[in-house]
Protein backbone atom coordinates (compact mmCIF):
# COMPACT_ATOMS: atom_id res chain seq x y z
CA UNK A 1 0.00 0.00 0.00
CA UNK A 2 2.21 2.65 -1.37
CA UNK A 3 0.53 5.69 -0.48
CA UNK A 4 0.78 4.73 3.38
CA UNK A 5 4.25 4.22 3.00
CA UNK A 6 4.95 7.53 1.58
CA UNK A 7 2.64 9.14 3.90
CA UNK A 8 4.79 7.35 7.13
CA UNK A 9 7.79 8.33 5.38
CA UNK A 10 7.01 12.05 4.61
CA UNK A 11 5.90 12.59 8.69
CA UNK A 12 9.04 11.61 10.19
CA UNK A 13 11.08 13.82 7.47
CA UNK A 14 8.58 16.94 8.35
CA UNK A 15 7.89 16.37 11.91
CA UNK A 16 4.58 18.89 13.39
CA UNK A 17 4.69 20.57 9.94
CA UNK A 18 3.51 17.59 8.16
CA UNK A 19 0.53 18.46 6.71
CA UNK A 20 0.72 21.92 5.87
CA UNK A 21 0.38 20.90 1.74
CA UNK A 22 -2.42 17.88 2.22
CA UNK A 23 -1.48 15.32 0.36
CA UNK A 24 -4.51 13.62 -0.41
CA UNK A 25 -8.53 13.50 -0.95
CA UNK A 26 -11.42 11.33 -1.03
CA UNK A 27 -13.35 8.65 1.51
CA UNK A 28 -11.25 6.23 2.78
CA UNK A 29 -13.54 3.20 4.46
CA UNK A 30 -11.46 1.63 7.12
CA UNK A 31 -12.86 -1.54 8.47
CA UNK A 32 -11.96 -2.19 12.32
CA UNK A 33 -12.35 -3.65 15.74
CA UNK A 34 -15.36 -5.54 14.62
CA UNK A 35 -15.80 -7.69 17.67
CA UNK A 36 -18.51 -10.77 17.79
CA UNK A 37 -22.14 -9.76 19.07
CA UNK A 38 -22.26 -11.98 22.92
CA UNK A 39 -18.94 -12.56 23.54
CA UNK A 40 -16.39 -10.37 25.32
CA UNK A 41 -13.73 -8.03 23.54
CA UNK A 42 -10.41 -9.73 24.27
CA UNK A 43 -6.58 -8.62 23.78
CA UNK A 44 -7.44 -9.64 19.80
CA UNK A 45 -9.73 -7.04 19.22
CA UNK A 46 -7.53 -4.43 20.56
CA UNK A 47 -5.02 -4.58 17.73
CA UNK A 48 -7.67 -3.90 15.02
CA UNK A 49 -9.06 -1.05 17.05
CA UNK A 50 -6.11 0.61 18.02
CA UNK A 51 -4.38 0.52 14.35
CA UNK A 52 -7.35 1.49 12.75
CA UNK A 53 -7.66 4.50 14.73
CA UNK A 54 -3.91 5.54 14.20
CA UNK A 55 -4.55 4.79 10.36
CA UNK A 56 -7.55 7.29 10.57
CA UNK A 57 -5.65 10.05 12.52
CA UNK A 58 -2.83 9.11 9.80
CA UNK A 59 -5.23 10.27 6.70
CA UNK A 60 -6.80 13.01 8.44
CA UNK A 61 -3.74 14.77 8.95
CA UNK A 62 -3.06 14.28 5.34
CA UNK A 63 -6.17 15.34 3.48
CA UNK A 64 -8.21 12.12 3.27
CA UNK A 65 -11.72 11.38 5.21
CA UNK A 66 -11.29 8.17 7.00
CA UNK A 67 -14.41 6.70 7.81
CA UNK A 68 -14.54 4.49 10.78
CA UNK A 69 -16.54 1.34 10.72
CA UNK A 70 -17.12 -1.43 12.97
CA UNK A 71 -18.46 -4.07 11.14
CA UNK A 72 -19.91 -6.07 13.90
CA UNK A 73 -20.09 -10.19 13.83
CA UNK A 74 -23.63 -10.14 14.41
CA UNK A 75 -24.72 -12.75 11.86
CA UNK A 76 -23.52 -16.28 11.03
CA UNK A 77 -23.92 -19.67 12.33
CA UNK A 78 -22.79 -18.79 15.67
CA UNK A 79 -25.88 -17.06 16.35
CA UNK A 80 -27.70 -20.51 15.70
CA UNK A 81 -25.13 -21.70 18.03
CA UNK A 82 -25.76 -19.40 20.36
CA UNK A 83 -29.83 -19.86 20.30
CA UNK A 84 -29.24 -23.52 21.01
CA UNK A 85 -26.98 -22.81 23.96
CA UNK A 86 -29.48 -20.14 25.43
CA UNK A 87 -32.44 -22.60 25.00
CA UNK A 88 -30.89 -25.67 26.31
CA UNK A 89 -29.19 -23.73 29.11
CA UNK A 90 -29.86 -20.44 29.75
CA UNK A 91 -31.21 -18.22 31.82
CA UNK A 92 -33.13 -14.90 31.11
CA UNK A 93 -32.26 -13.37 34.59
CA UNK A 94 -28.21 -14.45 34.38
CA UNK A 95 -28.11 -12.89 30.82
CA UNK A 96 -29.94 -9.80 32.23
CA UNK A 97 -27.32 -9.45 35.37
CA UNK A 98 -24.19 -10.21 33.22
CA UNK A 99 -25.21 -10.63 29.56
CA UNK A 100 -21.49 -10.95 28.14
CA UNK A 101 -20.32 -13.05 31.23
CA UNK A 102 -23.38 -16.09 30.71
CA UNK A 103 -23.45 -15.33 27.03
CA UNK A 104 -19.58 -16.41 26.44
CA UNK A 105 -20.83 -19.41 29.02
CA UNK A 106 -23.37 -20.77 26.75
CA UNK A 107 -20.70 -20.36 23.54
CA UNK A 108 -18.16 -22.50 25.66
CA UNK A 109 -20.51 -25.02 26.61
CA UNK A 110 -22.20 -25.26 23.40
CA UNK A 111 -19.01 -26.39 21.86
CA UNK A 112 -17.92 -28.98 24.79
CA UNK A 113 -20.72 -30.39 24.84
CA UNK A 114 -20.94 -30.56 20.38
CA UNK A 115 -17.22 -32.58 20.47
CA UNK A 116 -19.43 -35.29 21.85
CA UNK A 117 -22.75 -34.67 20.33
CA UNK A 118 -22.26 -33.40 16.78
CA UNK A 119 -26.15 -33.05 16.67
CA UNK A 120 -26.27 -30.32 18.25
CA UNK A 121 -24.22 -28.41 15.45
CA UNK A 122 -27.01 -29.53 12.99
CA UNK A 123 -29.69 -27.57 15.32
CA UNK A 124 -27.19 -24.80 15.24
CA UNK A 125 -27.84 -24.37 11.42
CA UNK A 126 -31.22 -24.98 11.74
CA UNK A 127 -31.67 -21.82 14.01
CA UNK A 128 -29.24 -19.99 12.05
CA UNK A 129 -31.37 -20.22 8.85
CA UNK A 130 -34.67 -19.59 10.51
CA UNK A 131 -32.83 -16.54 11.74
CA UNK A 132 -32.09 -15.42 7.86
CA UNK A 133 -35.40 -16.21 7.00
CA UNK A 134 -36.87 -14.06 9.85
CA UNK A 135 -38.44 -16.18 12.51
CA UNK A 136 -39.74 -13.81 15.25
CA UNK A 137 -38.21 -15.92 17.93
CA UNK A 138 -34.86 -16.50 16.58
CA UNK A 139 -35.16 -12.49 15.36
CA UNK A 140 -36.18 -11.44 19.42
CA UNK A 141 -33.06 -12.89 20.95
CA UNK A 142 -30.42 -11.92 18.41
CA UNK A 143 -31.61 -8.75 19.07
CA UNK A 144 -31.67 -9.30 22.46
CA UNK A 145 -28.46 -10.49 22.30
CA UNK A 146 -27.04 -7.80 19.95
CA UNK A 147 -28.54 -4.69 21.80
CA UNK A 148 -26.86 -5.53 25.31
CA UNK A 149 -23.29 -7.08 23.86
CA UNK A 150 -22.93 -3.23 21.63
CA UNK A 151 -23.37 -1.74 25.48
CA UNK A 152 -20.57 -3.43 26.95
CA UNK A 153 -18.66 -2.82 23.37
CA UNK A 154 -19.43 1.52 23.84
CA UNK A 155 -18.23 1.54 27.51
CA UNK A 156 -15.11 0.04 26.35
CA UNK A 157 -14.52 2.46 23.16
CA UNK A 158 -15.14 5.50 25.37
CA UNK A 159 -11.97 4.31 27.78
CA UNK A 160 -9.92 3.79 24.65
CA UNK A 161 -11.22 7.33 23.18
CA UNK A 162 -11.88 5.36 20.12
CA UNK A 163 -15.31 6.13 18.32
CA UNK A 164 -16.90 5.41 14.55
CA UNK A 165 -18.90 6.45 12.32
CA UNK A 166 -20.87 3.45 11.52
CA UNK A 167 -21.67 0.26 13.52
CA UNK A 168 -23.29 -1.30 10.78
CA UNK A 169 -22.23 -5.04 10.95
CA UNK A 170 -22.64 -8.95 9.09
CA UNK A 171 -26.47 -8.56 9.45
CA UNK A 172 -26.96 -4.76 7.49
CA UNK A 173 -25.58 -7.01 4.55
CA UNK A 174 -28.47 -9.89 5.31
CA UNK A 175 -30.56 -8.20 2.43
CA UNK A 176 -27.95 -7.10 0.31
CA UNK A 177 -26.57 -10.49 -0.82
CA UNK A 178 -29.06 -11.74 -3.50
CA UNK A 179 -27.92 -8.90 -5.64
CA UNK A 180 -24.90 -10.32 -5.56
CA UNK A 181 -25.73 -14.07 -6.02
CA UNK A 182 -28.18 -12.46 -9.36
CA UNK A 183 -24.64 -10.90 -10.49
CA UNK A 184 -22.68 -13.90 -9.78
CA UNK A 185 -24.99 -16.02 -11.65
CA UNK A 186 -25.83 -13.65 -14.20
CA UNK A 187 -21.74 -13.34 -15.30
CA UNK A 188 -21.74 -17.34 -14.61
CA UNK A 189 -19.45 -17.44 -12.13
CA UNK A 190 -21.37 -19.46 -9.78
CA UNK A 191 -20.48 -23.29 -9.73
CA UNK A 192 -21.97 -26.26 -8.60
CA UNK A 193 -19.24 -28.13 -5.83
CA UNK A 194 -21.03 -30.99 -3.80
CA UNK A 195 -24.05 -29.30 -3.12
CA UNK A 196 -22.60 -25.95 -2.07
CA UNK A 197 -22.10 -23.10 -4.95
CA UNK A 198 -18.37 -21.60 -4.91
CA UNK A 199 -16.88 -19.14 -7.68
CA UNK A 200 -13.85 -21.16 -9.10
CA UNK A 201 -10.61 -18.98 -8.63
CA UNK A 202 -7.79 -21.55 -10.03
CA UNK A 203 -6.43 -18.55 -12.52
CA UNK A 204 -5.38 -16.79 -9.43
CA UNK A 205 -3.62 -20.00 -8.03
CA UNK A 206 -6.47 -19.73 -5.11
CA UNK A 207 -8.82 -22.46 -3.54
CA UNK A 208 -12.80 -21.91 -4.76
CA UNK A 209 -14.14 -19.13 -2.56
CA UNK A 210 -17.45 -20.81 -1.19
CA UNK A 211 -20.35 -18.41 -1.77
CA UNK A 212 -23.84 -20.78 -0.74
CA UNK A 213 -23.84 -23.80 1.59
CA UNK A 214 -26.04 -26.87 0.83
CA UNK A 215 -28.53 -26.14 2.25
CA UNK A 216 -28.50 -22.72 0.98
CA UNK A 217 -27.01 -20.58 4.42
CA UNK A 218 -24.53 -17.57 3.13
CA UNK A 219 -21.27 -17.24 4.48
CA UNK A 220 -18.93 -14.88 5.43
CA UNK A 221 -17.46 -14.85 1.73
CA UNK A 222 -21.28 -13.60 0.63
CA UNK A 223 -21.73 -11.20 3.38
CA UNK A 224 -18.36 -9.69 2.69
CA UNK A 225 -18.91 -9.12 -1.53
CA UNK A 226 -21.95 -7.60 -0.52
CA UNK A 227 -20.58 -5.12 1.71
CA UNK A 228 -17.38 -4.38 -0.21
CA UNK A 229 -20.00 -3.62 -3.33
CA UNK A 230 -22.38 -1.37 -0.84
CA UNK A 231 -19.40 0.79 0.12
CA UNK A 232 -17.84 1.34 -2.81
CA UNK A 233 -21.27 2.19 -4.27
CA UNK A 234 -22.22 4.64 -1.13
CA UNK A 235 -18.69 5.96 0.14
CA UNK A 236 -17.06 6.29 -3.48
CA UNK A 237 -14.18 5.45 -1.72
CA UNK A 238 -10.39 6.19 -2.87
CA UNK A 239 -9.13 3.12 -1.23
CA UNK A 240 -10.63 0.74 1.22
CA UNK A 241 -8.85 -0.43 4.38
CA UNK A 242 -9.63 -3.69 6.03
CA UNK A 243 -7.48 -4.31 9.42
CA UNK A 244 -8.08 -7.48 10.34
CA UNK A 245 -5.34 -10.52 11.32
CA UNK A 246 -3.37 -11.75 9.60
CA UNK A 247 -4.93 -15.06 9.26
CA UNK A 248 -7.44 -13.65 7.21
CA UNK A 249 -4.76 -13.50 4.44
CA UNK A 250 -6.24 -15.47 2.28
CA UNK A 251 -9.86 -14.29 2.82
CA UNK A 252 -9.20 -11.09 1.53
CA UNK A 253 -7.33 -12.55 -1.25
CA UNK A 254 -10.13 -14.56 -2.46
CA UNK A 255 -12.70 -11.65 -2.11
CA UNK A 256 -10.52 -9.10 -4.51
CA UNK A 257 -10.38 -12.53 -6.76
CA UNK A 258 -14.14 -12.71 -7.17
CA UNK A 259 -14.73 -8.92 -7.00
CA UNK A 260 -12.34 -8.89 -10.16
CA UNK A 261 -13.91 -11.65 -11.84
CA UNK A 262 -17.24 -9.86 -11.43
CA UNK A 263 -15.87 -6.89 -13.44
CA UNK A 264 -15.35 -4.78 -10.23
CA UNK A 265 -11.43 -2.71 -10.92
CA UNK A 266 -11.88 -0.52 -8.01
CA UNK A 267 -11.44 -4.13 -5.97
CA UNK A 268 -7.78 -3.24 -6.86
CA UNK A 269 -8.27 0.12 -3.79
CA UNK A 270 -9.18 -2.82 -1.28
CA UNK A 271 -6.17 -3.33 0.90
CA UNK A 272 -5.72 -5.90 3.77
CA UNK A 273 -3.88 -4.61 6.62
CA UNK A 274 -2.67 -7.52 8.23
CA UNK A 275 -1.09 -7.99 12.03
CA UNK A 276 0.17 -10.35 14.27
CA UNK A 277 -1.59 -12.32 16.88
CA UNK A 278 -1.54 -11.56 20.60
CA UNK A 279 -0.78 -14.69 22.95
CA UNK A 280 -0.98 -15.89 26.04
CA UNK A 281 1.98 -17.69 27.08
CA UNK A 282 3.10 -18.70 24.11
CA UNK A 283 -0.82 -20.03 23.05
CA UNK A 284 -3.11 -18.47 20.46
CA UNK A 285 -6.16 -16.21 22.71
CA UNK A 286 -9.39 -18.74 21.81
CA UNK A 287 -12.85 -17.72 22.65
CA UNK A 288 -14.56 -21.04 21.70
CA UNK A 289 -12.07 -22.74 24.45
CA UNK A 290 -12.26 -20.41 26.64
CA UNK A 291 -8.63 -19.27 26.86
CA UNK A 292 -9.01 -15.16 26.09
CA UNK A 293 -7.81 -12.20 28.16
CA UNK A 294 -10.80 -9.88 28.23
CA UNK A 295 -9.71 -6.47 27.22
CA UNK A 296 -12.18 -4.86 29.91
CA UNK A 297 -10.01 -6.47 32.87
CA UNK A 298 -6.43 -5.69 31.31
CA UNK A 299 -7.22 -1.86 30.83
CA UNK A 300 -8.35 -1.99 34.74
CA UNK A 301 -5.41 -3.83 35.96
CA UNK A 302 -3.08 -1.39 33.92
CA UNK A 303 -4.88 1.79 35.30
CA UNK A 304 -4.62 0.08 38.85
CA UNK A 305 -0.46 -0.90 38.55
CA UNK A 306 0.04 2.63 36.92
CA UNK A 307 -2.04 3.98 40.17
CA UNK A 308 0.27 2.12 42.52
CA UNK A 309 3.39 3.30 41.11
CA UNK A 310 2.35 6.71 41.18
CA UNK A 311 1.03 6.38 44.79
CA UNK A 312 4.18 5.19 45.51
CA UNK A 313 7.15 7.85 43.99
CA UNK A 314 4.51 10.51 44.09
CA UNK A 315 2.19 10.53 46.82
CA UNK A 316 1.21 13.85 46.74
CA UNK A 317 -0.22 14.22 43.37
CA UNK A 318 -3.52 15.68 43.39
CA UNK A 319 -5.04 14.09 40.32
CA UNK A 320 -3.78 10.51 40.73
CA UNK A 321 -6.81 8.99 39.53
CA UNK A 322 -7.07 10.55 36.25
CA UNK A 323 -3.27 10.46 35.70
CA UNK A 324 -3.43 6.68 36.47
CA UNK A 325 -6.22 6.65 33.91
CA UNK A 326 -4.00 8.40 31.49
CA UNK A 327 -1.27 6.24 31.97
CA UNK A 328 -2.79 2.71 32.17
CA UNK A 329 -4.69 2.62 29.02
CA UNK A 330 -1.81 4.83 27.06
CA UNK A 331 0.50 1.83 28.08
CA UNK A 332 -1.69 -0.44 26.35
CA UNK A 333 -2.45 1.41 23.25
CA UNK A 334 1.70 2.18 22.93
CA UNK A 335 2.72 -1.40 23.64
CA UNK A 336 0.53 -2.54 21.03
CA UNK A 337 1.66 -0.04 18.06
CA UNK A 338 5.38 0.00 19.27
CA UNK A 339 5.10 -3.41 18.09
CA UNK A 340 5.95 -4.51 14.06
CA UNK A 341 2.56 -4.69 13.46
CA UNK A 342 3.19 -8.21 11.35
CA UNK A 343 4.71 -9.60 14.50
CA UNK A 344 3.22 -12.06 16.72
CA UNK A 345 4.07 -10.50 20.92
CA UNK A 346 3.16 -12.24 24.57
CA UNK A 347 1.03 -10.66 26.45
CA UNK A 348 2.56 -9.14 29.59
CA UNK A 349 0.77 -6.31 31.56
CA UNK A 350 3.86 -5.78 34.12
CA UNK A 351 5.87 -5.09 31.19
CA UNK A 352 3.72 -3.04 29.80
CA UNK A 353 3.11 -0.81 32.30
CA UNK A 354 6.82 -0.35 33.41
CA UNK A 355 7.95 3.20 33.77
CA UNK A 356 11.53 2.77 32.70
CA UNK A 357 12.24 1.50 28.83
CA UNK A 358 10.67 1.54 25.57
CA UNK A 359 6.81 2.03 27.39
CA UNK A 360 3.92 3.78 27.38
CA UNK A 361 4.47 5.73 30.51
CA UNK A 362 7.69 6.63 29.94
CA UNK A 363 7.10 8.20 26.66
CA UNK A 364 4.39 10.44 28.54
CA UNK A 365 6.96 11.16 31.96
CA UNK A 366 9.61 12.46 29.02
CA UNK A 367 7.21 14.51 26.85
CA UNK A 368 7.31 17.83 26.57
CA UNK A 369 4.59 19.77 28.68
CA UNK A 370 3.11 19.69 32.42
CA UNK A 371 4.34 16.51 34.49
CA UNK A 372 1.88 14.03 35.04
CA UNK A 373 3.95 11.95 37.49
Amino acid sequence: MAFAQDTLTAIAEQGEHFGDAQAGSGNVPIDMSSPNIAKPMSMGHLRSTVIGNSLAKILTKVGYTPIKINYLGDWGTQFGKLIVAYKKWGSEADVKADPIKHLLEYYVRFHAEAETQPELDDEARAWFKKLEDGDAEATKLWEWFRGESLKEFKRIYDVLGVDFDSYNGEAFMNDKMDPVIRELQDKHLLKESQGAEIVDLDAYGMNPALIRKSDGATLYMTRDLAAAIYRHDHYDFTQSLYVVGMEQKEHFAQLKAVLLEMGHEWANDIHHIPFGLITANGKKLSTRKGNVILLDKVLQEAVDLAKAQIAAKHPDLENQDEVAQAVGVGAVVFHDLKSERKDSFDFNLEEVVRFEGETGPYVQYTTPGPTVF
